[in-house]
Formats: structure tokens, C-alpha cells, sequence
């Protein structure tokens, strides 16, 4: 880190505000010995910090202070944890130790700190970040502080992205929405997943995140005239029920909104449930679900339910813990409405997830959801043989799901799993051994194939064999990350076992020709482009490789086997006929880390076809040189987040001699024939675009085209899709991603 100028007096006086401000965030009781660590915590990051700047230009120090604010305020965390955060980047970023910070504030701190340090640069991993994830998770098992203050560090990240660089700000977002949304949905922190995802898409589509932003604030004052007209009707017979309650309405999300854009394909004004109206009373545990439901009744008496919409997580709670009761009514004006009616307790729970579980720990007699869960993750960390990007794999499809499953045992116990989860899926949840068995699944006593989709309320039972093995296929049979690792895991010790026999022949060979074992083998397995000794001895064992090849390329000499060079074949030059190049389209103009694009090997992503004006990014392939991809491609997230050091910074060199396809998806009235000679009049007639392909079909009154066009940039493809749009009885025109 290069050093800069100190603090000046200025900054020191902003600084010393913003640990005042702290301090009053912290809402757990302190003693004096609390206090002192705290400030020691301040004055050590101080000191630490003092000569380095964030990207803003702002001293460093303001982060760790801004992420132990979040701590505090934003989670509830008490005085360990403030310190920890103060703390968090002291080992990684300056001269402190972890042995520094143990000798000063024991090793229960120094343990978190070391659990929200990176893993050192050099550190050789086919991928860095999910290696550092991976190193978070461990340490989550033991103390699930270092996963909250890790997202209160990525919160304060995200909320001051706007210094960074771009392409390393699509890296950071692709991050959050891959693993840290959905990880704080998992903990219960659903302010921390609306306001993620609301981020990300500030950066990855800052085009319709401004759009929906700006008719949020025009339609601020007219929704809470409507949620006054909501809950007026309401008020005399909430008053009978004697006990004390408010009610909040709050505007759903951006991102959320925007999803519902996309997949419904209707514009922002026919969004009716833009809102929620929520009603959080102050009643006894023992009562709360007697209440909740007699505000239900209420609610459903004045305004007419969707019965379909009603959900009821406060007689089976999420399985992070979320309790609440949600039903959608038809409100004044036939708008729907999505009431949500829970208790101080649940909405506390709700905002501030585990953080909040342990003050009420035991109190609604369920089952402690976040101990099963641990449980699942420590199972996942304890295969030995999963690397860092299958760990990130499974952890994140057997953890971070949105929309559950509840599926039976024979005996009534109940189940909580993805949706979309399959009935080998409950097998392993069961228990391993369930799972590695199974022969046949029964599911409300028929039998099913094995990779059958669970529905709620589903009960299933399950016939074990003993001869039953693993196979390759059932991999492709489930969605859970416990399953997946457990079926790898039995695979890889099956290869191992049959290896031995290829292992076995080798070492007698290796010991007849006097070459050493240990040191000749990773040379063999390296040069044979095997990733694991397990693999390589399985291939000798099935006869994919031999023994002999092995000494067609090496040779013993002194105990150890020496590379044989190859004999080069030199060869006359051939005198060639020169051709010239055909005249053909000029190839788009590029810039790759402030550099021509021409010295390198590039070409467009086929899987979202960038268009001259989209945000993109470049990413190094493994054997296929550089491909171009639009930032919101459906791919960039796991690139970013496995692979993240292969990312490189592109833009556009804008030219008027390029062209590029772009795929639209139109849906609309069928009114008969005509309608595809207007969209074609409208495409090729009035814009001058060409179609490189089209498609329609219709059926009942509705139809739905796409269209390939060739267009030079972003501006000319929004005309089209405006265009489009303006025609009659067309309903939606969205690009496919």
C-alpha cells in the first residue's frame, strides 16, 4: 500500500464524529471493560490505518468505523463484534499480526479477525475468491460473527462502489448477488438482501434502476394516500382487540419490481402490489398466533382475499427463522395488496434475522432452524474432497435458496428442502447412508423415479439396498449441495479403491527399474494432465493410460525418472500462395485494460450478444483467447466470482461501420393476419434494420415473436424496441438476454 500524506486536523475532527456516532449505535449494555476495549480497538485502527486512503480519497479508517456502525445500528451486534470490525482489515492491510491482536485482545477476537482476513495473494488457488469464502465459512461454525460483520464490510463496500474502477465494480456486485444476498436471506437479514440486490442492479443496470427509482419518488405521495384509504376501514375493529399495534406500508424493492417487469412483462404502472402494508402488534409470545390471526380475520372481512395467496410461517416458520402471516386482498380501486401481519418479536426477527434469533431463543417451542443449519454447512466443510469451487457450488445450492418445500417422512417428521429439490434430494437428508443405499423411493405411497420433483405436503418413503452404489447419473438426479458433495465424495473413494490396482502395478515397476516412488510420480501425473494421483491410478486400473506409455516419454536415470526430449522435426519451407483478405465487415473496435483490442484474440459472448453502447467486460477463456460479454449477461456472475482474476476491463471504440445481433422477444394480441407483416413493415420498412431471423407463434388470442435483428448500437436498438412497443396491440418488446 503506498504511503500518502497523514490526517489532516480536519479529517481527525470527522473522524473522531463518526466514533461518537458509533458508540451511540451500540444498543447492548456495556461495562467499563467493554468500553476500553472499544476504544483500544478505535485507537489501534487509527494508528494502523493512519497512511492509507480509500479510493475516494477519504483516510481509511472511516470503512472499519462505517462497518462497525452497520454492526451495531443495522444488526444489533454487541461490543466483541464492534471491535472486530473496527479491526477487520488491521492484519490484512497493515503491519499489526493476529499475534498483536491476540496478546491485546485474546484469542476469541484475534479468531474472528483472522476469519475476515483474505487468504495471503500469493496463496496458489485455481480460484482466490471462493477460496477466501471458504475460509469465512469455516470460521462461521465456530463463531457466526464473522459472516455478520463480513456483511456489514460488503454493505459499506457496496454503498461506496461508485470510486472503483468499472469492470472491478461488476466483479464486486457479481459477488454480492451470487453469494451475499442470498446468504443474508439465509440469516434473516432481509434489509441487507433488498438493499444487496437493489445495489447490484444499480451497477449491472443502471439504466432501469434509475427508471424505477425515479417513478417511485413520483408516486411516493399517491401510495400513502392509498395506504391510508387501506387502513382506514380497518382502524375501529383493531381498536376492540384492546392490545397495541402499528402499521407500516413500504414500497417493494427496485430490483423485485424490476423481476416482475421482466417476467411479467407488463410496465411499471400495471404493478399494482408495488407495496406491502404491514401490521406488527405487541402481544405476549403465548398469544401472538391467536392474534395474528384475528387481524386476519379483520383484514379479510373488510377486503376481499385471494385465498391462493395466503402463507402462513407462523404455524411452520422459513427455515432461516422468518415468521410472519402474508395474504393479498383487493384493496379500493380493485388494486392487490399485500398485508403482512406479524408480532414485535417476528419483525425483529425478520429485520435483523440471527442476530435477533439468540434474544428469543426457545421462546415459540420450534425446533432451532439455524443450529440444523450449521450443521449442514459443517457436514459440506468436512469433505476432504471438495475443492473451494464445488464447495462454493454446494454450499450455495444446499444453503441460499429463496423458495422452499415441505415434504414428509412416513412417520410425520417434516422436511424442509429447495424447491425444486427431488426425492434422492430427501434421501440424503435424511442421512448419508439413506442416501448411498437407496434403491427405490415410494411418494404418497407410489413409486416415483428417483430424480422426482418434491411437491408440498409430499410423503416419502424410502427402500435401502445394501449392494445400491452412487452413480455418475444421480449427480444429475439431485439440487442439494449435501447430496452433491456426498455423492462425489462416495464416486471419489470408489475410484480410489479400483485404483489401487493401477497403483499397485506402477510401484512394482518403479521399485524393479530402482526409480524412487514419491518423487517420481507428480512429475508423471503433471505431464499426463491429470488433476488428482486418484484419477491417474483409476485410468492405469481400466487400462485408459499404461505403464508402458509412461517410459516412452521417460527414462530412469539415478533413482529418478528423467523427461526423454522430443526429437524436432525440421522440415523446408513451403512456398505458399499468398491470398488476400475478402473485404468483409469491419471487426468492432475495442479497448482491453486501456489497450487496442486488436492485439489480442477476442470474440462476442454468443450467450447474451453484446451491442456496441452495453456495459461489458472481457474474460480470459481457458482455450478460446478473450470472450466480450455484456455485464448483465446470465453467465458474468460465476465467471466474476470464481474467476475473477481472469476478468479485464473492455470498452468500445465507437464506430458506425460494425453491426451486431440482437434477439427481442414480443408478445401481443393476435387480431388475425396482419400482425406479422406490421412488425416486419415496422422493423425493415419504417427503421431500416435488418432481420436476420424470425419467429411467431399464436394460439387463443395471444402471440409471441422473436426477432433477430443487426443493429450498430444501443441507441438504435432502443428506437426498435420503442418502436415496437408504440404499434397496436403489441403488449411487451424486451430484449433476451
Amino acid at each position: 500500500m503506498p504511503e500518502v500524506l497523514a490526517i489532516k486536523e480536519e479529517e481527525k475532527q470527522l473522524i473522531q464524529r463518526e466514533y461518537r456516532k458509533l458508540l451511540k449505535a451500540i444498543k447492548s449494555d456495556m461495562d467499563d471493560k467493554d468500553q476500553k476495549m472499544i476504544r483500544m480497538a478505535y485507537e489501534l485502527a487509527v494508528e494502523a490505518h493512519s497512511k492509507q486512503r480509500r479510493k475516494s480519497g477519504e483516510p481509511y479508517i472511516m470503512h472499519p468505523i462505517a462497518v462497525a456502525t452497520i454492526c451495531a445500528e443495522e444488526i444489533g451486534l454487541g461490543p466483541t463484534a464492534i471491535v472486530c470490525a473496527l479491526l477487520h482489515d488491521v492484519v490484512e492491510d497493515t503491519e499489526v499480526s493476529l499475534a498483536d491482536i491476540s496478546k491485546q485482545f485474546g484469542t476469541r477476537v484475534a479468531r474472528i479477525v483472522d476469519g475476515l482476513t483474505k487468504l495471503d495473494s500469493a496463496y496458489n488457488a485455481e480460484s482466490p475468491q471462493a477460496e477466501n469464502f471458504k475460509k469465512v465459512l469455516s470460521t462461521l461454525v465456530d463463531d457466526v460473527r464473522v459472516v455478520l460483520i463480513k456483511m456489514a464490510d460488503r454493505l459499506h463496500n457496496m454503498r461506496t462502489l461508485g470510486a472503483m474502477p468499472r469492470h472491478k465494480q461488476l466483479k464486486i456486485a457479481a459477488e454480492t448477488s451470487y453469494i451475499y444476498a442470498p446468504l443474508a436471506h439465509r440469516l434473516g437479514l432481509y434489509t441487507f438482501k433488498t438493499e444487496f440486490l437493489d445495489l447490484c442492479m444499480k451497477i449491472t443496470d443502471p439504466e432501469n434502476y434509475r427508471d424505477i427509482a425515479k417513478k417511485l419518488a413520483e408516486t411516493k405521495r399517491s401510495r400513502e394516500e392509498y395506504i391510508q384509504e387501506f387502513i382506514n376501514p380497518l382502524k375501529e375493529q383493531l381498536a376492540e382487540l384492546g392490545v397495541d399495534y402499528y402499521v407500516i406500508g413500504r414500497p417493494k424493492s427496485i430490483y423485485s419490481i424490476w423481476n416482475k417487469i421482466k417476467f411479467k412483462g407488463v410496465p411499471f404502472e400495471e404493478i399494482y402490489d408495488l407495496f406491502a402494508v404491514r401490521i406488527i402488534l405487541n402481544v405476549p409470545p403465548e398469544k401472538e398466533k391467536l392474534f395474528c390471526w384475528q387481524v386476519y380475520s379483520i383484514v379479510t372481512d373488510v377486503h376481499t382475499p385471494i385465498p391462493e395467496r395466503l402463507k402462513d410461517w407462523i404455524t411452520t416458520p422459513k427455515s432461516n427463522g422468518y415468521e410472519s402471516l402474508h395474504t393479498t386482498v383487493v384493496g379500493p380501486k380493485g388494486r392487490f395488496v399485500e398485508v403482512q401481519i406479524r408480532t414485535d418479536r417476528m419483525n425483529e426477527i425478520a429485520e435483523r434475522g440471527f442476530a435477533a434469533h439468540w434474544k428469543y431463543k426457545g421462546i415459540n417451542n420450534q425446533p432451532d432452524v439455524y443450529e440444523r443449519w450449521l450443521d449442514s454447512v459443517r457436514e459440506i466443510l468436512e469433505d476432504p474432497h471438495s475443492d473451494a469451487v464445488e464447495f462454493l457450488g454446494d454450499f450455495r445450492a444446499n444453503n441460499l435458496f429463496n423458495e422452499e418445500v415441505y415434504a414428509y417422512t412416513p412417520k410425520g417428521d417434516m422436511k424442509i428442502l429447495p424447491k425444486g429439490a427431488t426425492a434422492l434430494d430427501f434421501a440424503f437428508n435424511i442421512h448419508t447412508d439413506i442416501g448411498y443405499y437407496c434403491a427405490s423411493i415410494k411418494v404418497n405411497n407410489r413409486l416415483v423415479p428417483m430424480g422426482y420433483k418434491l411437491q408440498n405436503g409430499d410423503q416419502v418413503q424410502i427402500k435401502t439396498n445394501k449392494n445400491q452404489k452412487p452413480t455418475e447419473d444421480w449427480l444429475k438426479m439431485v439440487v442439494t449441495g449435501r447430496a452433491r458433495s456426498k455423492i462425489r465424495s462416495a464416486m471419489k473413494d470408489e475410484r480410489r479403491k479400483k485404483g489401487e490396482f493401477g497403483k499397485e502395478a506402477l510401484e512394482r515397476k518403479f521399485k524393479h527399474v530402482k526409480v524412487d516412488f514419491e518423487d517420481a510420480i507428480d512429475k508423471v501425473v503433471k505431464y499426463f494432465g491429470y488433476t488428482s494421483r486418484i484419477d491417474f491410478y483409476y485410468d492405469l486400473t481400466k487400462e485408459e493410460t499404461s505403464i508402458n506409455e509412461i517410459f516412452k516419454h521417460f527414462r530412469p536415470e539415478g533413482g529418478k525418472l528423467v523427461e526423454i526430449p522430443e526429437e524436432v522435426e525440421i522440415l523446408e519451407p513451403v512456398p505458399t500462395e499468398v491470398k488476400r483478405p475478402r473485404k468483409g465487415k469491419a471487426k468492432p473496435r475495442l479497448l482491453i485494460n486501456g489497450e487496442p483490442a486488436e492485439q489480442f484474440e477476442f470474440s462476442f459472448a454468443a450467450c447474451c450478444n453484446p451491442v456496441q453502447g452495453d456495459p461489458i467486460f472481457a474474460f480470459l477463456t481457458s482455450n478460446a483467447g478473450l470472450k466480450i460479454h455484456r455485464a448483465n449477461c446470465p453467465n458474468a456472475t460465476n465467471m466474476m466470482v470464481n474467476y475473477g482474476y481472469r476478468l479485464m476491463k473492455a470498452e468500445w471504440i465507437l464506430t458506425t461501420d460494425s453491426t451486431f445481433v440482437a434477439d427481442l422477444q414480443i408478445i401481443g394480441i393476435d387480431d388475425g393476419p396482419g400482425v406479422i407483416e406490421r412488425l416486419t413493415h415496422q422493423i425493415s420498412t419504417l427503421l431500416g434494420l435488418n432481420i436476420r431471423s424470425f419467429s411467431i407463434a399464436g394460439d387463443e388470442g395471444y402471440f409471441e415473436g422473436k426477432v433477430s435483428l443487426l443493429v450498430a448500437n444501443t441507441d438504435q436498438l432502443t428506437i426498435a424496441i420503442r418502436a415496437l412497443q408504440n404499434l397496436e396491440n403489441v403488449s411487451s418488446v424486451s430484449r433476451i438476454e
